[in-house]
């Protein structure tokens, strides 16, 4: 892993990541440290999947985290990724509300995380009001964000969110097609179709596992069509 696990290390490091933890002293914080589990895994691993139970709240150091959801026909749509100094919020609520996850997290990379057990976890939200208001925080943000995912879903042609999606990687997307599909929630045949479409219109050029902007305008029309 790219983080060394000494305890100062790690204690300077969630500091950096987590300023809700900034003022927790140094004894508290490796108090919180030998409670807590470090937790390292390998891109690909299922962290939770539907129905099963929530334990702990994970904080992450190093990675990132895809958290989505899976309908009975199969088709998969991303919810929101982690990435360290972020949580995640289905994490927070299945703690509060004591439910399963009805939803999957899995390592999209290697990551590296604290996991603070519940009885911690609960202790903090009480006793200290940094950590508390960067749950709820937190929870407020994800909230909106996944407000614009319905209207996405909703509202909008799967072109406009194709065209949207790939604006907001930079100009060369280095991505499967089924990658694409799974953020989008849909399936891979239509989405290389419409990459298909772009590239022959000129807004994009297609490589293997790769999607290079070519007109950035013309994906902003699409993007903004009625």
């Amino acid at each position: 892993m790219a983080i060394p696990m000494d305890r100062i290390t790690l204690r300077d490091r969630l500091r950096f990541l987590y300023p809700a933890l900034e003022t927790l002293s140094d004894t508290r914080l490796d108090r919180l440290l030998e409670e807590g589990q470090v937790v390292q895994v390998k891109a690909g691993t299922v962290l939770f999947d539907d129905e099963s139970p929530c334990q702990a709240f994970p904080m992450l150091v190093d990675g990132v985290i895809r958290v989505s959801k899976t309908g009975t026909n199969g088709r998969e749509l991303q919810l929101y990724r982690v990435v360290p100094g972020e949580s995640c919020i289905l994490t927070s609520s299945c703690l509060l509300g004591h439910v399963a996850y009805n939803a999957r997290g899995v390592a999209e990379t290697d990551i590296v995380a604290v996991a603070l057990p519940q009885p911690l976890f609960s202790r903090l939200l009480a006793e200290h009001e940094p950590f508390r208001n960067y749950v709820f925080a937190l929870f407020a943000e994800r909230i909106a964000e996944l407000m614009q995912l319905v209207e996405a879903v909703a509202f909008q042609r799967l072109d406009q969110r194709l065209a949207t999606l790939l604006l907001g990687k930079g100009k060369v997307v280095h991505t499967t097609h089924q990658a694409l599909a799974d953020e989008l929630g849909s399936v891979r045949e239509i989405v290389s179709r419409l990459l298909k479409s772009f590239a022959e219109q000129g807004f994009v050029s297609l490589a293997r596992e790769q999607v290079e902007i070519v007109d950035a305008a013309g994906l902003r029309r699409v993007a903004a069509a009625g």
